[in-house]
């Protein structure tokens, strides 16, 4: 019993900073004697005298200790932590509302954003955020998957993985094959994560992957081979319009002035606004896909693609093909 209880005495002083972490604030001060209490619920002794020398080696050794007075209570703090309580509700709401961390793991990762701060400011990292039509993931392989991906953009590795899709009865239907693809680099995109790679095969574009989608992810002994030249990766989330791969092509849009902050979300602040009548034109790279003519759909007559002639009279096409289903009666299914 003597030999436990001597290494409980030196405990104390990462007991300390246990306590001022989960007990104190900028509003919740500790008293010597406070301290003294809780360190005894902890099994150990401590007196006045040494409790300040300790606090003195916790302020010498970089510790925010700080001291004030709140009302008729003098008492210690700690000052200042890694992450400000706003900074922790922003990550515990990201968490909360991401679609790809499952609901399993975003409590455990929000319970644990909740220990940095004290117990008294966790209670305002709660977990009631809501973000509508944001169903949560149901693939925990997905944290094996990142750390495998991690190594491998760390090692210059190329690797390999099965890919899948979900059917009507939620059962997962594998694609033809395995995949083996050069990773260039992992992207967050409207709360998914994706793989960018090299993908054999397609040597002239990168291919996207859902994180969340990929199975038996191996990482392989083959070097990876690095991305074209020409490819600029920082602006392929923008061209690529929700991960539908295709050539990239430059086309003219005319857009009415209560679009323009629509269109910079869309493409970023630093695009050109070329004055017109009653709005303005733009040139971007895009890929001539659903996902980027569902776009442009949304602006209906108040914006319109000009050129080139080829990609306007595929969004026709894409817009009277719709048209066509809604122009009869609907038929049973």
């Amino acid at each position: 019993m003597h030999k436990e209880a001597g290494v409980r005495q030196k405990m104390k002083v990462v007991e300390l900073i246990n306590i001022f972490n989960e007990n104190s604030d900028d509003e919740h001060l500790i008293t010597i004697y406070e301290l003294m209490e809780m360190l005894r619920d902890r099994g150990i002794n401590a007196n006045r005298k040494t409790l300040l020398d300790d606090l003195s080696l916790l302020e010498e050794n970089g510790y925010p200790l700080a001291f004030k007075r709140i009302s008729k209570k003098k008492g210690y703090y700690f000052a200042s932590r890694t992450f400000e309580t706003a900074e922790l509700k922003i990550l515990a709401d990201a968490v909360s509302s991401s679609k790809f961390v499952t609901e399993k793991k975003s409590k455990i990762l929000v319970k644990k954003l909740r220990s940095l701060t004290s117990r008294f400011q966790a209670d305002s990292i709660d977990t009631k955020f809501y973000v509508p039509n944001r169903a949560k993931a149901g693939n925990d392989r997905i944290y094996s998957n990142i750390d495998l991906i991690s190594d491998a953009l760390r090692d210059r590795k190329m690797i390999s993985f099965k890919y899948f899709d979900l059917s009507s009865s939620k059962k997962k239907v594998y694609r033809t094959g395995t995949y083996t693809v050069s990773p260039y680099t992992l992207v967050w995109n409207d709360g998914f994560y994706y793989l960018v790679s090299g993908y054999e095969g397609h040597p002239d574009s990168p291919a996207s992957f859902r994180v969340d989608k990929m199975d038996e992810v191996v990482i392989t002994d083959r070097e990876c081979a690095p991305p074209p030249a020409d490819i600029d990766l920082k602006n392929y989330m923008n061209i690529a319009f929700s991960m539908f791969g295709g050539r990239t092509q430059t086309v003219k849009m005319y857009f009415e002035e209560s679009l323009a902050n629509a269109v910079m979300d869309r493409f970023g602040q630093d695009i050109s606004l070329v004055p017109a009548k009653d709005g303005f034109t733009v040139n971007v790279d895009i890929i001539p896909s659903a996902p980027f003519y569902s776009w442009l759909s949304q602006f209906g007559s108040r914006a319109e693609l000009l050129s080139p002639e080829s990609v306007r009279n595929s969004f026709a096409e894409h817009l009277r093909s719709v048209l066509e289903k809604y122009s009869a009666p609907a038929k049973k299914k």
